[in-house]
């Protein structure tokens, strides 16, 4: 069997076309540099959040630089209502998250004062950034107005929240991923209980108990990212975007990709390969400790790395993380959002998170004396009991209406490690009762993403680690191995 192959060369050649034509316009030097402007004097300039009109696009520019654009509750309550607005705006047809120079997307969200606010026994008042946060993340979540979030910088925590549950997210060279709540007795949220169980095999588990940091290329390959892009190309993109004329979800995808790298020109997957089946490996159990013994028994440099991360963590957010993570796989976004509100009421209550972020902020800074100090002596059923068996206090209560269990534009994306098993085992659509070679998935994909960077990359690290070659086969075809 064969499918139409995509000619790359004409791919190639569109691309390049697109760029040097809207790189070469004297009103996309001016689009980026305007925004910036706007909020460099009078009022503006005290705006820790700008608003910018393109043409039919509505722009949230994120304008705290010299905190690394951290997210604290003035930020988060300038945000809501204007995306709110926009939502119900027939004028506003794209919203396109971004930031004002610096290093930092969004390095996080302003713990210091929240933990501040906990250890003088407000709790309510420290409660209140999470409620609203959660609000913004999954009322973005689940928008009709197309939503891109441009990860230019160190995107962590709340920098996440913003971008992870929009349908285009996009990387650039500049991009600094992780999510280290772990490092701070904290846990992963902002959704993190949705989008990390996602990701393929135990991606997700791995870098949400480590905290490991990926570069702009690894959060493209991981999922997390659905395009990668040089930074000196988003000034045309955002050009290019403002004129398309009644956009839709397939139309701006397609606008996207004439800014994309050439991947087989930047550095490969660093977590592909020998790592990811020893990842999956390692975090396909249920419990901290036989991760760890699992860690232990790999004895490599990978795994030895991997030890010191996750010792250097709290024990008690570890093992909250894991029984999280291993949760929401099963909830919708909405669900998760609840459960991690509740979550982090409890959180308030301890004494971890205050240390964490306190350790990780004195100079020099020290390290963190959690309570308890060993994995043994966290015990999962009391970690049941009183983080995920408890009755919620006060439940989160919810914008959007709207809900999901599976992201609704995934298509945008690299191929998942599922979608690749689907086409191998013949369960996708048009591929029938066929057995395919290594080619003819690669030729699949590259169709079926319209010749989109990056997936002949990612389909053959996941040809390698997940199927064999049918013995006495001469079309050298494929077999899944589960």
């Amino acid at each position: 069997m064969s499918f139409i192959r995509n000619n790359t060369t004409t791919i190639a050649n569109r691309r390049l076309s697109a760029i040097n034509t809207w790189m070469s316009r004297p009103n996309v030097q001016m689009s980026t540099a305007a925004a910036t402007a706007g909020g460099s004097s009078g009022a503006e300039a005290a705006a820790e959040v700008l608003t910018v009109k393109n043409g039919s696009i509505r722009q949230v520019v994120l304008n705290r630089p010299k905190k690394l654009n951290a997210l604290n509750l003035n930020m988060i309550e300038l945000m809501l209502p204007e995306i709110q607005a926009w939502e119900k705006s027939d004028l506003a047809k794209i919203i396109l998250l971004k930031s004002c120079g610096g290093k930092g997307f969004c390095a996080g969200g302003d713990v210091k004062t929240v933990v501040d606010l906990a250890a003088e026994g407000k709790h309510d008042e420290a409660l209140k950034f999470f409620e609203v946060e959660y609000q913004l993340d999954h009322f973005i979540g689940t928008l009709k107005t197309p939503y891109v979030a441009v990860m230019d910088g160190i995107t962590m925590g709340g920098g996440v929240g913003l971008s992870v549950h929009a349908p285009f997210r996009i990387a650039t060279e500049n991009t600094l991923f992780a999510m280290p709540e772990t490092g701070i007795g904290f846990l992963p949220e902002v959704g993190g209980s949705f989008f990390l169980p996602r990701l393929d095999g135990q991606l997700g588990i791995y870098l949400g108990l480590t905290g490991k940091r990926l570069k702009g290329t690894d959060a493209f390959y991981a999922g997390i990212a659905t395009h990668y892009i040089p930074s000196s190309r988003l000034p045309a993109l955002e050009s290019r975007l403002a004129e398309i004329d009644e956009p839709t979800y397939d139309k701006i995808n397609t606008a996207i990709e004439e800014f994309a790298a050439e991947m087989d020109q930047e550095a490969p997957f660093s977590l592909a390969g020998p790592t990811r089946e020893a990842i999956d490996r390692c975090f396909k159990f249920d419990t901290v400790e036989e991760i760890i013994d699992a860690l232990q028994k790999e004895d490599s440099e990978w795994s030895k790395e991997t030890l010191k991360l996750m010792g250097n963590v709290s024990p008690t957010s570890l093992k909250v993380t894991l029984q999280q993570l291993r949760t929401g796989a099963n909830l919708t976004l909405g669900e998760c959002f609840k459960m991690e509100y509740r979550l982090v009421q409890k959180f308030l209550e301890g004494s971890d998170f205050t240390e964490g972020v306190n350790a990780t902020l004195d100079k020099p800074r020290r390290k963190a004396e959690w309570k308890p100090s060993q994995v043994e002596d966290v015990k999962l059923a009391e970690i049941k009991k009183e983080y995920f068996d408890a009755s919620d206090k006060k439940p989160l209560e919810l914008i959007s209406e709207k809900d999901y269990d599976k992201y609704p534009h995934s298509k945008y994306m690299l191929p998942s490690e599922q979608d690749i098993q689907n086409v191998v085992t013949g369960e996708a659509p048009g591929v029938g009762n066929y057995a395919l070679s290594s080619d003819e998935v690669v030729d699949y994909f590259i169709n079926d993403r319209k010749g989109k960077q990056g997936v002949k990359s990612k389909v053959l690290d996941v040809l390698a680690r997940k199927t064999k070659v049918i013995k006495d086969d001469e079309s050298n075809s494929l077999k899944w191995i589960y």
